[in-house]
């Protein structure tokens, strides 16, 4: 008869074994234990060693961080499933060294600590260049749109919002009617000076709603009001260019100078309006002013178009459209380095468009790597004679994708046209044609969209697990950081080398 292996799941270990022998020899874990080494925590250790020492006693820093860098490289992203992990998953179990951080210290751990967390970033991109991932001859910038933790339902406009207020307060009004009806019919039977009833359910139902909507309403009149004037602000520079150029007839460039003081004036009005109004939401987390940022559709005087609309679950998320389907989402940018799809930067926005993305996400690339990348490609979505006036002005040869009009005659002068756009455009195109051209922008899928399909397919990230602006930039950082990990962890098998290369 076949004899089977010995197995005796409640056999007792005679001498406790040690952790680093649960994992196979070069596990994950085991590098993002000896990455976790190498980084500097100090910022945070002394933000804990500031609270008061008496209570509970905190984790320490460099658990808390390899659980984050685990869990979003092997995609886990929630916090109770990362301390659920810690629990059944042999790799968190050694990680975690035993302990079982609650969930509910993990998601404080990220969100207090999300702008150090966030750092560790350039730390690893310092060590995929050291270990020779990235090249920076050739970098292609590409965007995707990632789900809000928020439903598009909802989601309402402002023609609605001022419709439902208006039916709301009705219905309130209504209510409060019957019920001092119901109140003098009760004195009137029981007697004057009984206590006063709770109000209603529906009653405090409806009442919830409407200051919900209010509020909502008196932040995106604040968010239009923002977007005019800095529309107006962007008008009176145009307008001043134009009055001090000298070539301009002295008649035109005195109402240049008027309109600018009135765009400028107006601009002033609509800011010292909108700092006057009570508006206590603070949902929106606002963001860096370098990067574009989505405002709603606004009228002249600076009210919102009837249009215009607001998530009460995450209000800095926007409608977006995906693949033709609509989605309230936020669209993450990376700049990724053809070398070995290294993420040389990255950031979110809630602007749906790409085309003011680009310089903003190669600016980061630059500052991020010391220096400007050879070659530029991307898709028409960013296309645009500013776009390609910076990129001649930083010397990177540009390859943008100019769409099915690329033959476009040059209008000619006196058309009203941006002859000067127009003349960009052609010649982007014509270089586009060229052998060279077509070689270079060929490799644009091939740089730019694995790492999309990396992180929403094989790591399953398709929808963010923090609202707010601020937050959600966090976590991209750490979903393009724990990308870069993933990358270096497959070209070297040890940091040491690469921290003796960084030292020296």
């Amino acid at each position: 008869m076949k004899t089977y292996r010995a197995w005796s799941p409640g056999q007792s270990f005679l001498l406790p074994p040690s952790p680093l022998e649960w994992l196979p020899e070069g596990h994950l874990a085991y590098f993002v234990l000896e990455l976790v080494e190498t980084i500097d925590l100090s910022a945070i250790n002394a933000a804990i060693q500031q609270k008061d020492a008496r209570g509970e006693r905190p984790y320490p820093p460099a658990l808390m961080v390899a659980l984050l860098l685990y869990g979003y490289a092997t995609g886990v992203f929630s916090s109770r499933k990362i301390a659920q992990a810690t629990h059944v998953d042999v790799a968190f179990r050694v990680l975690a060294g035993g302990t079982h951080p609650h969930f509910t210290t993990i998601n404080e751990f990220r969100s207090t600590y999300q702008g150090e967390v966030s750092k560790l970033f350039l730390h690893v991109l310092r060590l995929c260049r050291a270990a020779g991932l990235v090249s920076l001859g050739h970098i292609s910038v590409d965007g995707t749109k990632v789900n809000a933790n928020a439903s598009k339902h909802k989601a309402m406009s402002y023609e609605r919002m001022q419709s439902e207020e208006k039916r709301l307060t009705g219905e309130i009004e209504g209510l409060l009617k019957r019920a001092e009806e119901a109140d003098h019919q009760e004195d009137a039977q029981y007697g004057v000076g009984r206590d006063a009833e709770d109000l209603p359910e529906e009653l405090r139902m409806r009442e919830a709603r409407l200051e919900r909507i209010q509020r909502a309403k008196a932040a995106l009149e604040k968010e239009a009001a923002e977007g005019r004037a800095e529309e107006l602000r962007g008008q009176a520079v145009g307008q001043r260019e134009k009055a001090e150029n000298l070539s301009v007839d002295p008649v035109e460039r005195q109402r240049a100078q008027t309109r600018a003081e009135k765009s400028e004036a107006a601009a002033e009005a609509l800011t010292k309006r909108d700092s006057n109004d009570n508006d206590n939401d603070n949902d929106g987390a606002g963001g860096a002013p370098d990067v574009p940022k989505n405002r709603p559709p606004a009228n002249l005087d600076g009210t919102p178009k009837p249009t215009a609309q607001r998530n009460f679950t995450d209000p800095d998320s926007r409608i977006m459209m995906r693949d033709g389907a609509v989605i309230q989402g936020f669209n993450a940018q990376a700049a990724v380095d053809a070398e070995s799809q290294v993420i040389v930067a990255e950031l979110v926005t809630n602007q749906a468009p790409d085309q003011e993305h680009l310089i903003p996400v190669v600016e980061t690339a630059i500052a991020n790597c010391g220096r400007p990348p050879d070659i530029l490609t991307a898709d028409s979505g960013y296309l645009s004679r500013t776009a390609i006036e910076w990129c001649e002005s930083w010397g990177i040869d540009g390859y943008i994708a100019v769409g099915r009009e690329a033959g476009t005659a040059v209008n000619p002068p006196g058309t009203g046209k941006d002859t000067a756009a127009q003349r960009a455009r052609t010649a982007m195109a014509q270089k586009l044609k060229t052998l060279s051209g077509k070689a270079i922008y060929a490799r644009r899928k091939t740089v730019a969209e694995p790492p999309f399909g990396q992180i929403k397919e094989a790591r399953r990230f398709r929808r963010f697990s923090v609202r707010g602006l601020t937050k959600v930039r966090a976590e991209w950082t750490l979903v393009c950081l724990t990308h870069n990990l993933l990358k270096l962890f497959r070209r070297v098998s040890s940091l040491e080398v690469l921290a003796m290369q960084l030292a020296t």
